[in-house]
């Protein structure tokens, strides 16, 4: 069984997943009319337009930014923002699309290594297992008969694309305590400008309607995924949103079928139906244990809940705010994952 108590905020991983893979058809009608750089870029762009317009209508009550959040902020934006674009475009300019498929369906994989032998975070056997069935159903959903991946510069360039990825989305879960409003829209308006001034020295174009749908799908398919990416991983840690955003090339398949007219086809069936399982095997993942907290000072968003019992100056405003705190030492036992007030030992 399900506990949505514990795993409420899956179901952002997954909202996430959903709006990224929907970026895929979305982008399909006007992919080839611009050079991939061009187009990367004003997605990352659309990114950081959109969250501007939210953030203006919404009270965030979240953490600032802090100085001591730098350097990975821009260790994520210059991996995941800047380098892995480049790696992918000139990586897929040199390998068959199934092919590529295949390689990039190792970025969930990579996550939850990079997460479990760099990071430490503890990662559950059934949180493996589902990882490997959704890199199987990813591989399905890519492959074509005959079809075979070459060991060649432009796939490890694919692989070095998904790594970087990979440590981009641990790097932004040691800082997602902070307003994931900001987070997200820095990575949009560095890499967007970047990647877009890169595109148009490469490619120069004429603003025109296929600028514009690009610029919506980033704020979409980028922005808003992106924000919702943030807030699974501060609470489910790297490895679990990874796991569960491994669905995302599914949702895109059921777009391309209800919207584009493409076929539902037996393997098609066969690997939705492996992410059915491995999503299963995440969603009903159960994990508590006794654990003891040290002594921490932080600032986030939070309740009043069992981790925050403390004292207040009286002008911190309704729950839920923001404000620095510190918890202090305790031992206890509940259901929980490894965010950021659970990094113990196991």
């Amino acid at each position: 069984m399900i506990d949505f108590a514990l795993q409420r905020y899956a179901l952002l991983a997954l909202a996430s997943a959903a709006l990224f893979g929907a970026a895929t058809p979305a982008l399909k009608p006007i992919a080839a009319a611009m050079h991939p750089m061009l187009l990367a870029g004003l997605l990352y762009l659309g990114s950081f337009l959109g969250l501007v317009a939210a953030r203006s209508f919404r009270r965030t009550g979240e953490a600032r930014l802090q100085r001591r959040d730098l350097p990975m902020l821009a260790g994520a934006i210059v991996a995941g923002g800047l380098v892995a674009p480049v790696l992918l475009v000139w990586g897929l300019s040199g390998l068959a699309a199934s092919a590529a498929s295949l390689l990039l369906a190792a970025e969930a994989v990579l996550t939850m290594l990079l997460a479990a032998m760099l990071f430490r975070e503890p990662v559950a056997n059934r949180i493996w297992l589902a990882a490997a069935l959704m890199l199987a159903a990813a591989g399905l959903l890519g492959w074509t008969p005959g079809v075979s991946i070459p060991v060649s510069p432009h796939a490890l360039a694919v692989l070095g694309a998904c790594l970087l990825w990979g440590l981009d989305n641990n790097l932004t879960s040691r800082i997602s305590l902070a307003d994931p409003y900001a987070i997200a829209m820095w990575k949009g308006l560095v890499a967007g400008s970047v990647n877009t001034a890169v595109g148009l020295a490469l490619a120069p174009g004429i603003p025109g309607a296929s600028w514009l749908a690009a610029l919506a799908v980033g704020a979409l398919g980028y922005g808003a995924s992106l924000v919702l990416y943030v807030l699974a991983l501060r609470h489910l840690g790297a490895a679990r949103t990874a796991a569960h955003f491994g669905t995302a090339p599914f949702f895109g398949a059921l777009l391309a079928i209800a919207l584009l007219g493409e076929p539902l086809t037996p393997v098609l069936a066969a690997a939705f139906a492996l992410a059915a399982a491995g999503t299963w095997l995440a969603l009903t993942e159960q994990h508590g244990h006794e654990h003891e907290h040290e002594t921490m000072e932080h600032e986030h968003r939070h309740v009043h809940d069992e981790h925050h019992q403390h004292a207040h100056r009286g002008d911190e405003g309704a729950e839920p705010h923001s404000h620095p705190h510190r918890h202090a030492p305790v031992r206890h036992r509940h259901a929980h994952f490894p965010d950021l007030h659970h990094r113990h030992r196991h």
